[in-house]
């Protein structure tokens, strides 16, 4: 069947003869859209946004290591007056002083997440020297320390850490995914609408012949009086009023090629021909299939999953904070101090020290426990509210595998229907200029082809637009029966 729904073919050529030069690109629906996901403004934003998400989770795993870190005070001068005790006159003076000082501390550390401590293992040295009528100089070292410290409170930040983190970036792996496919639901809208844009400039282009030819009959006829001058008018407007359509038909075309090839971050004056896509094949989405998928690979459960988890987290910190706070840290090792660097490592005597530290809260006013019940009011709320959500997530799959599914026998009606307008009209156009048929049959045989155009159009962009609305919401693909969260390579 020749008609609009097989190709379009964006003859710019004869609607802009001026740009007739211009770069020419020719695309069906599926490069449309492997060119939206490689090269266009969206994408690139996408593509950013995993990439954030995913320095965030190698920040988490690298924290997880043993961090090894050089603090330093190279060089620090003081010349100034401070007052100073003189045991031998029993009061306070004011002296001058001159000093030189630097200082070296290596440290390594490593967190401990069953217990939510950290262990570190460090070395040190620092120098003075003093200047002025008694000069003296210092060295003193920790050859090694061996410390661990902790909050005693009970929270332990990193175990929420081991269940939040991985979670989180398994949503931001999802969440690109399921933006690659929302990209592909925008290029399909700008695809269908300059091809309406087109069937619709075609038909305009078509009709402006028809009803110059028609209105050229009319006059014929009305010498040998076979219409009135009435019907012979009517046809004169039909001639003005297709025109002006073909005016409007023209601008909203330009329109739609520059919004395509603004999406596709093409130039702003290129040419597109559209190769529209033939009939689809036999689907059927089963609705239980859907829901499963989504369940397991939508990103926005993955996201409710981890605001539950976040709102536990923060009920948990709260509730152990509100009863007092405790730490400690406790270290063993060795130090020594000398007057020259080699004996400042000779014979170094042992060095131990624990410490305790211990907040109670005797009066707050109820702070404490007012951001406990908050944290646990919240939590309450978050949990209703991720079933609400939840609860659309799944209605939205199921509306969309409902109108998918009966999308295909729109599509088949659609061209039956179309094939079906194309013959009445041709028949219809055909009694008119013999004089069986009048304006009025003609113009309603028009009318219901073009609708009949516009209508197949339509059914082909629902379909695809459920289509990939089917694949964004649970990132499966099932044409070919695989999960793209399996088949995505992350790494690329």
């Amino acid at each position: 069947m020749k008609k609009l729904g097989l190709i379009i073919l964006l003859g710019l050529s004869q609607a802009f003869p001026s740009v007739a030069q211009q770069q020419q690109v020719t695309l069906d629906l599926q490069q449309t859209i492997k060119m939206a996901n490689d090269s266009s403004l969206e994408a690139f934003r996408t593509k950013n946004m995993y990439l954030s998400g995913y320095w965030e989770y190698r920040t988490y795993k690298a924290n997880r290591l043993p961090s090894l870190t050089l603090n330093m005070t190279p060089a620090q001068y003081n010349r100034d007056i401070t007052k100073r005790y003189d045991s031998e006159q029993d009061l306070d003076i004011y002296r001058s002083q001159q000093s030189f000082y630097a200082y070296g501390n290596l440290a390594v550390r490593q967190n401990f997440d069953l217990t939510g401590g950290t262990f570190y293992l460090d070395t040190e040295l620092g120098y003075m020297r003093s200047f002025g009528s008694n000069p003296y100089t210092q060295y003193t070292s920790v050859p090694v320390r061996l410390g661990y410290s902790q909050s005693l409170v009970g929270y332990n930040p990193f175990r929420w850490e081991r269940k939040i983190e991985p979670l989180k970036y398994e949503k931001v792996k999802k969440e690109y995914i399921y933006n690659a496919e929302q990209v592909s639901e925008q290029a399909t809208t700008y695809f269908f609408a300059l091809a309406m844009a087109q069937a619709e400039y075609d038909l305009a282009k078509e009709n402006v012949v028809s009803s110059d030819t028609l209105y050229r009959i009319g006059m014929q006829r009305l010498k040998i009086a076979s219409i009135s001058r009435a019907d012979l008018l009517t046809l004169k407007l039909d001639v003005v009023n297709a025109r002006n359509t073909l005016q409007n038909a023209e601008s909203s075309l330009k329109r739609a090629m520059f919004s395509l090839a603004s999406f596709l971050n093409l130039e702003k004056n290129t040419e597109i021909r559209l190769l529209l896509p033939s009939r689809p094949g036999e689907l059927n989405i089963p609705v239980d299939a859907a829901l499963d998928a989504a369940r397991s690979n939508n990103p926005n459960f993955l996201g409710l999953r981890q605001d539950i988890l976040e709102a536990e987290r923060n009920v948990d910190k709260t509730k152990k904070e509100s009863r007092f706070n405790a730490s400690i840290n406790a270290s063993v090792g060795f130090n020594q101090v000398a007057e020259k660097f080699g004996e400042a490592y000779n014979r170094p005597m042992q060095q131990e020290m624990v410490s305790v530290s211990v907040s109670i809260p005797l009066v707050d006013w109820g702070v404490r426990k007012g951001k406990y019940n908050m944290a646990r009011n919240n939590l309450n709320v978050v949990k209703t509210s991720s079933r609400q959500n939840e609860i659309s997530i799944e209605e939205e799959v199921i509306m969309t595998v409902s109108d998918f599914n009966v999308q295909q026998d729109l599509v088949t009606s659609a061209e039956e229907a179309l094939d079906l307008s194309i013959l009445a009209y041709n028949e219809t156009r055909q009694r008119f200029i013999i004089g069986k048929a009048d304006i009025s049959s003609l113009t309603l045989s028009l009318n219901r082809q073009q609708e009949a155009q516009r209508n197949y159009i339509s059914a082909l962009k629902n379909y695809w637009l459920n289509y990939y609305k089917i694949r964004k919401l649970t990132l499966h693909d099932f044409a070919s029966g695989f999960s793209l969260s399996d088949k995505f390579d992350y790494s690329h």
